[in-house]
Parts: structure tokens; C-alpha cells; sequence
């Protein structure tokens, strides 16, 4: 997939993500982008480490999507985990 394919990927992934963990979402759009990247890379690995499958394989493929979306929502409850100590 190309570049632009990972941002719109991210960009989806990220407010997905937003969308499905309650709470007040640090960040922007620019945020939300690079969590919801992050997060596709890190489903994708996870899905290859635990299921031994290869979750991404194409943007149109369900499996990239649902890899992208559980990695997005890890990575976005890490995020706030780490924004949110900081800020008190």
C-alpha cells in the first residue's frame, strides 16, 4: 500500500478508535492520524504474532481494517495513559 493509503488508513483507524473508547481525546487531527498509523502497524504485528496471518493485505481487506482499528485503540488508551499523567 502506498503512502497515501496508510494516512487514510490512520486517519479512519484513528477516529474509530476515538469513536469506541469513551473519554476526552487528547489531540488533533494530526493525532489522530499518527495514532491510527501506529496503531494499523501495531494490529498488523500483532496479528502476525499471535494468529500467525498476515493482517494487511490490502486497503480494501476487512482484516487491514480490524487490525488497524485494535491497534488504534491500543495505542490511543496508551496515549492517554501517558498525556494524562503529565498534565496533573
Amino acid at each position: 500500500m502506498g503512502i497515501i493509503a496508510w494516512i487514510l488508513i490512520g486517519l479512519f483507524a484513528g477516529l474509530i478508535a476515538k469513536a469506541l473508547t469513551p473519554g476526552k481525546d487528547p489531540g488533533g487531527c494530526l493525532v489522530t492520524i499518527v495514532i491510527g498509523i501506529v496503531g494499523g502497524l501495531l494490529g498488523g504485528w500483532l496479528g502476525k504474532v499471535i494468529f500467525g496471518v498476515d493482517s494487511i493485505d490490502g486497503f480494501f481487506s476487512l482484516s487491514t481494517w480490524v487490525a488497524a482499528v485494535v491497534g488504534s485503540v491500543i495505542v490511543l488508551l496508551v496515549y492517554r495513559l501517558v498525556t494524562g499523567q503529565r498534565s496533573r
